[in-house]
């Protein structure tokens, strides 16, 4: 039977699908390190319309990001049961279709670089300029390097180094450097929990991931990740001054939350949806951590 030809507003859900628009959790965890940095530069808090760009931006390449993956993907998606209902993957949109949307976002993001304050804009613009092959390639690793997640992690960095420069018109000091390495930890030991749940198709497919490459070691470096998040983060405010009682108190919890979360992932026979849930739980400990960081100011 012939597919029924969709409605405006059915492409509409594909394409915000597409763009995992319908996954919000998704697309706060770019941001929650982009909040890192505006609180932890020397220039903090930000101002309103800056912080509103930064969002924008950060939607716009989150958005691009996920359009690249399934362009690289869509021919093995449909072999991966968490994937094959996505719309490339099962026919719902058009690689034409896909590629407009990709260039769309890349346009939007491009235009909110343009639209920063001098003169952070200045720096802003080359490492825009400098975070778009690895965003656009990223997909790829999957199939040359057994640490995709870690390509990942070096995308996600950039979240720190674009708002940091905006914000204070420079790029140095040790604070930016804890922020950072962060989080590269924080990145990392999600994404590898994330591909925690693709382990079995994965490997049947022939693609690689941290989770594969890391075996029965995951959970046990997905701890020590977020130990180092938190860490690097609590030197980096008392570094900036900013490392008061409420501080501490708002840290430790985050801190505990993803210890357990972690010591969850040694249980054996989980089920897929836990490391979903793991995720999810991510989002709310990582903006937890950018709570810490902003009740004191």
């Amino acid at each position: 039977m012939a597919r029924t030809a969709p409605g405006p507003l059915q492409r509409i859900r594909d394409g915000l699908e597409l763009l995992r628009w319908n996954h919000p959790s998704g697309r706060l965890i770019l941001l929650i390190p982009a909040g890192w940095a505006l609180w932890l530069n020397p220039a903090s808090p930000p101002s309103l319309p800056l912080f509103a760009l930064i969002v924008l931006g950060g939607l716009a390449v989150s958005g691009a990001g996920c359009v690249a993956n399934d362009l690289w993907d869509r021919r093995i998606d449909n072999l991966v049961e968490r994937t094959r209902n996505r719309p490339l993957a099962d026919g719902r949109i058009g690689v034409a279709t896909a590629v407009a949307l990709l260039v769309a976002c890349l346009v939007v993001a491009l235009l909110v670089v343009l639209a920063l304050p001098t003169p952070g804009r200045n720096l802003a613009l080359p490492l825009a300029l400098a975070a778009l092959p690895p965003v656009l390639l990223y997909p790829s690793a999957k199939r040359w390097f057994p640490l995709p997640q870690l390509v990942l992690a070096c995308c996600w960095g950039f979240a720190v180094l674009i708002p940091w420069a905006t914000a204070s018109g420079e790029l140095a000091g040790v604070a930016l450097a804890l922020t950072w390495f962060a989080t590269l930890c924080w990145t990392f030991g999600f994404d590898t929990v994330y591909a925690m749940s693709d382990r079995e198709d994965d490997r049947r497919v022939g693609v690689r991931s941290s989770a594969l490459t890391l075996g029965r070691h995951a959970p046990l470096v997905v701890a020590c990740c977020y130990g180092l998040t938190a860490a690097a983060l609590a030197t980096a405010a008392w570094l900036r001054g900013i490392a008061m009682p409420e501080f501490w108190l708002l840290w430790i919890a985050a801190t505990w939350g993803m210890q357990r979360e972690a010591s969850i992932l040694r249980r054996p026979d989980l089920p897929r949806a836990a490391y979903g849930v793991h995720f999810t739980h991510q989002v709310m400990l990582g903006a937890l951590m950018l709570l810490a960081l902003i009740v004191p100011q």
